[in-house]
């Protein structure tokens, strides 16, 4: 607000004057126009955008591909890089409620509600 305020009584000045004429000062777009996100980004976002184009998910965002049953003898897979990582447990479909709970690292956990299975597994960050 002050740059507009001191941009506009520095042009009513010079045009009260009627010395030279000023050019107006305007604020405008570089040649090569808006960067894209891509073009933009750097350091770690840049290695997850670029992961994300070649169809790898580094850091388990997206859902899981391969569905496992969910029974004891083949839990669902976790990833983390710590001991523990809360999980949420949609128990049906059409279910809006999700089941919050802290899956720790060793033999596979249920979910409290619905009964399912899942086992943490230590996970490398890429980078």
């Amino acid at each position: 607000m002050a740059a507009r305020l001191l941009l506009r009584s520095s042009y009513r000045a010079a045009t009260r004057c009627r010395a030279a004429p000023v050019p107006v000062l305007t604020r405008r777009m570089a040649s090569g126009g808006i960067p894209t996100d891509e073009e933009q980004a750097t350091g770690l976002e840049k290695i997850i955008m670029n992961a994300m184009k070649e169809g790898s998910d580094p850091y388990n965002v997206l859902t899981p591909k391969d569905i496992a049953s969910g029974s004891k003898e083949d839990p669902h897979l976790v990833p983390s890089i710590s001991n523990k990582r809360i999980v949420g447990c949609i128990c049906e479909p059409d279910n809006t409620v999700v089941i919050w709970f802290w899956l720790l690292e060793g033999e596979a956990q249920r979910c409290p509600s619905c009964g399912v299975h899942y086992k943490l597994v230590h996970h490398q960050v890429p980078h």
